[in-house]
């Protein structure tokens, strides 16, 4: 693995955003709940809040647990190695999308940022994220 980006122009530029497989939605659970143990395995993303844990599941796992779907979604890696204490590369990306009517949802994992859109437009938005790359 390369060196870690950190200054925005470079992460921006770095990007090679690239569609996920498969579709997500978020959920959450409280603690204790029993699910939660055979759930967080399966889940793209967790993380607690005070109202319990919520978890990014595929839609398919979802269904399985019976949990409501309520905002299905694409899952866009930005395939640029960033800093955690890189500036910009959410508020660009959340800004480009902005612009289109897309709703995003950031998620930063220690390798990669993910950006989560609503399913039927990920297409416009993985090509936002392609060109605000080349610009």
């Amino acid at each position: 693995m390369s060196e870690r980006v950190s200054d925005t122009k470079s992460m921006i530029a770095g990007m090679s955003p690239e569609l996920v497989a498969g579709a997500f939605d978020f959920c959450t659970l409280p603690f204790g709940d029993a699910r939660l143990d055979g759930l967080i395995p399966q889940a793209h993303a967790v993380c607690q809040e005070a109202e319990g844990v919520s978890l990014i599941l595929p839609l398919e796992v979802m269904a399985a647990q019976s949990l409501p779907q309520t905002a299905p979604m694409a899952q866009i890696t930005l395939n640029v190695y960033s800093s955690l204490e890189g500036v910009g590369l959410t508020a660009a990306v959340a800004m480009a999308l902005a612009e289109a009517g897309i709703a995003c949802n950031m998620v930063a994992g220690f390798h990669h940022d993910h950006a989560f859109v609503p399913l039927a437009r990920a297409d416009d938005a993985l090509a936002i994220l392609v060109a605000l790359a080349g610009r």
